[in-house]
């Protein structure tokens, strides 16, 4: 991870102090990004969780959705949570006609497949690569129908009599989760990203 890294995450609705509170103990610069120009000089992103279709809509007004676009396509690292990961995605399910996404990570995402409010829940997760299980708090979460080729896996959650569930999954600079790790406490998916950062700055040198 380089010195103090410049981490942005995405203000315009969500849980904007929680990751920022993240980020901030873990040594990075964070930057509340709601205009275009708030994304120059970024060496990492969150996109937070929220309501999906109401960012999309914010993303469009504030002029963001094609400069961040950009910057996915450029290698900016990335992690999207709960609606962070709808963004991301390829296609989403069940959303709104007019709902855009940056297709950064190939992965289908259904929305709150889970349920609403009330069938929020917690789980204990094996992610691949941790060493000890994460607790994960899913509120209205979705999950990830198909993923694409060349999409790593790195945790389930089984609901129900239904089949195992992928939420949570990387492709190159992206790493996606349906829950929020910002409220469990437990920081190793925002090193994972500060650990991209670390290895793109590396290359860059």
């Amino acid at each position: 991870m380089t010195a103090s890294p410049l981490v942005g995450v995405l203000a315009l609705q969500g849980d904007v102090a929680e990751h920022s509170a993240v980020l901030d103990s873990l040594g990075a610069t964070v930057r509340a990004v709601r205009r275009p120009e708030h994304l120059e000089g970024l060496q990492g992103l969150v996109l937070p969780g929220g309501e999906s279709t109401t960012l999309s809509l914010l993303l469009g007004s504030s002029g963001l959705f094609g400069p961040l676009g950009e910057c996915l396509a450029a290698g900016l690292p990335v992690l999207g949570t709960c609606a962070g990961m709808i963004l991301l995605s390829r296609q989403v399910l069940d959303g709104r006609a007019d709902q855009k996404s940056f297709g950064a990570i190939d992965i289908v995402t259904r929305r709150n497949a889970f349920g609403r409010q009330v069938e929020s829940f917690e789980s204990t997760l094996e992610v691949a690569g941790l060493a000890e299980p994460m607790h994960a708090v899913f509120i209205r979460a979705p999950f990830v129908e198909s993923v694409g080729e060349g999409v790593e896996v790195l945790a389930t959650v089984r609901r129900s009599e239904g089949s195992p569930r992928p939420v949570v999954c990387r492709q190159g600079n992206v790493l996606v989760a349906a829950f929020h790790p910002e409220l469990s406490g437990d920081d190793r998916l925002h090193r994972l990203l500060l650990d991209r950062v670390g290895e793109r700055a590396a290359s860059a040198a």
